[in-house]
């Protein structure tokens, strides 16, 4: 035997750019298409694409909005109404942590309001 890698008589180099060459085929390589040409090699449809229009609707026939959208002074207001979050021992983290996630998604609501351009005028 040639070396510790040898099978049936071949060196472990021949083994090496064998190996190489499998994964090669295997579509592991870097052109843009690979993945869907590998995929249809093995039988599988690529994914279609879709119409937004289809998939969502005509955004002409959605209705007009009915009154602006303001924001709220306190995004807290209502959930500190129902008091302090039942987690025993840590009610003081937990509220915090509350505060964040309210203050977080009031924010963000705010931005989607802006970005369709529902948001109340001051």
């Amino acid at each position: 035997m040639e070396g510790a890698g040898a099978v049936n008589g071949e060196s472990a180099d021949s083994t090496r750019k064998r190996s190489r060459s499998r994964n090669r085929s295997k579509g592991n390589s870097a052109t843009p298409n690979a993945g869907r040409q590998h995929a249809q090699a093995r039988g599988r449809k690529a994914a279609a694409k879709i119409n937004p229009v289809e998939f969502w609707g005509d955004p002409e026939l959605l209705p007009a909005p009915e009154d602006p959208i303001a924001q709220s002074g306190d995004a807290r207001a209502l959930l500190n109404s129902l008091g302090r979050p039942p987690v025993t021992g840590q009610e003081t983290a937990a509220e915090r942590w509350f505060t964040l996630v309210y203050e977080r998604a009031a924010l963000l609501a705010g931005a989607l309001a802006a970005a369709g351009e529902l948001e109340q005028n001051e």
